[in-house]
């Protein structure tokens, strides 16, 4: 099931973005190595999203993002729904 933030103006498919935190944080794969296997832009977007989850919040939110929904949107959002949905596929596993 495609898993939507309502208030994501962005409309990311957080299946795939959890998708990709596994194979980076779990699997082991460099977010080089994730980028290289696709070439589609919007799946870059979410890597480049899981990509953030290693840098701490405070400097996340100092980020001047080129993100075109960053005027209306927290962008720590993403990294909270990322941070939940790892979680739960661990407790799964």
């Amino acid at each position: 099931m495609k898993y939507r933030n309502p208030d994501c103006l962005g409309n990311f498919n957080f299946d795939n973005i959890a998708y990709y935190a596994r194979k980076r944080f779990i699997e082991g794969y460099s977010t080089i190595e994730l980028m290289l296997q696709t070439e589609s832009n919007r799946r870059r977007q979410e890597i480049a999203l899981v990509a953030m989850m290693d840098i701490d919040d405070t400097t996340v939110k100092n980020l001047h993002l080129s993100c075109q929904y960053k005027e209306q949107c927290k962008v720590t959002t993403c990294r909270e729904i990322i941070k939940e949905m790892i979680e739960d596929n661990l407790k799964n596993d």
